[in-house]
């Protein structure tokens, strides 16, 4: 009996890790597809200013370098204060149940009684998880945090600027291999290929249509190559640069 209903009551555990899982690869794949654009980008446009190699690599390796800092910068902090916020509020209900423990088995059956459980059952679970595991139990009823889940801001940040970097090699090694003549068609149409990949397999996971998906990720990048060209283009025959 106590078997069959904790597997009917917390399949959240298994699904909870796994929606955890695929946030990641879909976090990872947004990361790539930043690398990307932003240095398709900057490679692309300083291809439009000059043909030579050197300013291209140049500015190519400043913007894979800077955006991967970046993005592990920004990552580093949006983690940590989730981080920060999830560990305040574990510390908070540890106490409460340390301070006020008859409240918080009554808060705990109400809650059960919520979910649509009678009063006795819902008193029997209660009483059941709190003896097997009290702060576990609250945690995971009121504010659905996992204590043994909390994302290192380290990890997240290390994830962020390899998954940009993964993006951003595409780009780098498109624009300096190909011979001189065709390679920034060629750069275009390969980044294109990956967005529309990368937005595929985005929308895959997230359970979107990935046809949408591409076409948005594939006009977007799209745009900004084109732009980024004639903007160098425009600068290189004026003098400018």
């Amino acid at each position: 009996m106590t078997t069959e209903l904790g597997t009917n009551l917390h399949p959240e555990p298994q699904g909870t890790a796994l929606a955890a899982k695929l946030n990641w690869l879909r976090a990872g794949i947004l990361g790539a597809n930043d690398g990307i654009v932003s240095v398709a980008a900057v490679v692309v446009g300083v291809a439009g200013v000059t043909t030579n190699t050197g300013p291209i690599l140049a500015a190519g390796m400043a913007a894979l370098v800077g955006g991967a800092i970046s993005m592990a910068l920004g990552e580093y902090v949006s983690v940590s204060s989730q981080s920060d916020s999830q560990k305040h509020l574990i510390a908070k209900e540890r106490q409460e149940l340390k301070e006020k423990p008859e409240e918080e088995l009554a808060e705990l059956v109400g809650l059960y009684r919520g979910k649509g459980l009678s009063e006795g059952l819902a008193t029997k679970v209660a009483q059941e998880l709190t003896a097997h595991d009290a702060l576990g139990a609250h945690l995971d009823i009121e504010l659905g945090i996992d204590p043994d889940e909390i994302v290192s801001p380290w990890h997240a940040a290390l994830a962020s600027a390899i998954s940009f970097l993964c993006g951003a090699v595409l780009p780098m090694l498109a624009i300096l291999l190909l011979p001189q003549g065709i390679r920034v068609p060629l750069t275009f149409a390969a980044v294109l290929v990956a967005l529309a990949l990368t937005g595929a397999v985005g929308a895959w996971i997230g359970g979107g249509s990935r046809t949408l998906a591409s076409i948005r990720v594939v006009v977007g990048g799209a745009l900004a190559l084109a732009t980024t060209f004639a903007l160098g283009s425009l600068l290189g025959t004026t003098g400018i640069a």
